[in-house]
């Protein structure tokens, strides 16, 4: 391969590397949003109960509550912030009264979620910013 050519596919390639960063960025400031927007919905119409844990992994926590209304509900999506429950376990939860789907454990909030989600981030960025520098550095050298 000519040089020039190389030095084109080392700057597109750290270009390339700059936009994943971006868009891996870009998810995990969504994903804050949504955290706070649910927290926002729960502590708009706070519904209180205690639930059994029926299921943990990977994914997510299953539970069962009841409301005031007799209705037994368990989240599809699972309970926000389910971090240490273990099958079996009761827990209070707090969800939206409008939309029971919406649970988390009583006194978690998404502030919970700022630590994973700061540091996947700036892990990704602290291999992607180097490489990318790298690259572009290599793309922009002149051959002597």
């Amino acid at each position: 391969m000519r040089t020039g050519v190389r030095r084109k596919v080392r700057l597109l390639v750290s270009r390339s590397l700059v936009v994943i960063g971006a868009v891996v960025t870009l998810i995990g400031v969504i994903l804050l949003a949504a955290c706070f927007r649910d927290d926002s919905m729960i502590e708009g119409r706070l519904g209180k109960a205690t639930a059994e844990v029926v299921s943990v992994s990977f994914q997510r926590t299953v539970v069962r509550f009841a409301t005031p209304d007799g209705a037994v509900h368990s989240p599809s999506q699972g309970l926000l912030y389910p971090e240490g429950l273990e099958p079996g376990q009761l827990v209070r939860v707090e969800y939206d009264t409008a939309d029971p789907e919406v649970a988390r454990v009583a006194g978690r909030t998404a502030v919970l979620a700022l630590l994973p989600i700061g540091t996947f981030l700036l892990a990704v960025w602290a291999v992607l910013a180097p490489a990318a520098w790298w690259l572009a550095r290599k793309g922009r050298r002149r051959p002597v």
